[in-house]
């Protein structure tokens, strides 16, 4: 186990590597002087050189990696060129509300997707077998900036259940204000006892986590019924039927843990998608996240923190891959010995 970790480790360092090499090239060969822009349309140009010295651009390409690289260990991302922040503040900002959307989506993908998939499975061509089947792939066929405007317009305009955007209302945010712990409104205000704003927080994380969760729960469902079918026709689960062991432990617990290896897999993949996949979603519901950060640094030009984001979001989906794939380790010993 260990080496297979190791192994695992080394390609992620690999991986980020060629990456950063990537994303230095594109954002020097990407027209733009990121002096310029830094500075402003009235900049004088002793003061563009100025700086162009201060940030390195006067120097070698390989010279202006090695830096990039250096201060990429030591949590320096750079700064906005349009805020003047360091961009690691500027990430850390607005990455708990993304990750408090997504944690919510994968969490209703998986209480759905997996009984679905295995009672579709144990039902098979049944009409809800069919239902199921059909659920999936419109789940996962359904852009998902439609389908949000969709929820918006029910549940919003018509129904008038649920708020049509934003992480918490203007007026409960003002009379009951949030104490930030860890920038999860969920978490601080349920630690903090403010059941006031964590009712309003909780009806604002409906939607958009919903809309979120519609693709991952399509791919989950149908990759847990097509590996429990599988299983369900194995040797062991007709023994265990035959000595008299109940059909809800055969599906839920002999069956499931040998199916459990590509759902987690495939949810493991829907996880990290979800931080690229939050750019629609986010803009749309008003979620002052991740995807609306990097949004306004594309619109405004701003290559430091575009790089940064891009640099995070590979590092969190190569991490989440190492981290699936060490659980499919435990829980089939044969795949850390290949």
């Amino acid at each position: 186990m260990i080496r297979f970790t190791i192994r695992r480790i080394l390609w992620l360092v690999v991986v980020l590597l060629g990456l950063c090499a990537i994303t230095f090239v594109l954002s020097r060969i990407v027209p733009g002087d990121p002096a310029s822009l830094y500075l402003g349309p009235r900049a004088k140009p002793e003061q563009v050189e100025y700086l162009r010295a201060q940030m390195g651009l006067d120097k070698p390409l390989y010279l202006q990696f090695f830096y990039y690289l250096r201060d990429l260990t030591q949590g320096d991302m750079g700064e906005s060129l349009r805020t003047h922040r360091p961009v690691i503040v500027g990430i850390m900002d607005h990455l708990p509300a993304s990750l408090e959307l997504m944690f919510t989506a994968i969490t209703i993908a998986l209480l759905i997707g997996i009984p679905l998939g295995v009672v579709s499975a144990k039902k098979e061509n049944t009409g809800l077998d069919h239902f199921s089947r059909l659920y999936a792939v419109g789940s996962t066929s359904l852009p998902s900036f439609w389908l949000a405007m969709i929820f918006q317009i029910l549940f919003f305009r018509w129904l008038g259940l649920f708020p049509i955007g934003g992480r918490i209302d203007t007026v409960v945010g003002l009379v009951n204000p949030i104490e930030k712990i860890t920038g999860f409104y969920v978490f601080d205000t349920l630690v903090t006892g403010n059941w006031p704003a964590l009712k309003d927080a909780l009806w604002h994380l409906v939607l958009p986590s919903f809309t979120l969760a519609a693709y991952s729960t399509g791919i989950i469902t149908r990759m847990t019924r097509s590996t429990m079918l599988e299983v369900l026709r194995e040797d062991y689960i007709t023994t265990a039927r035959s000595v008299g062991i109940s059909e809800k432990e055969i599906l839920f617990v002999q069956g499931l843990r040998n199916a459990l290896g590509p759902t987690l897999t495939a949810a493991g993949l829907c996880f990290a998608f979800m931080l690229t996949g939050t750019l629609f979603i986010e803009a749309i519901f008003f979620w002052p996240g991740l995807g609306t950060y990097i949004a306004t640094a594309i619109f405004s030009n701003d290559y430091p923190v575009i790089m940064g984001v891009t640099i995070l979001m590979a590092s969190f989906y190569v991490v989440v891959n190492l981290i699936v794939d060490m659980l499919i380790a435990v829980v089939d010993p044969r795949i850390r010995l290949g």
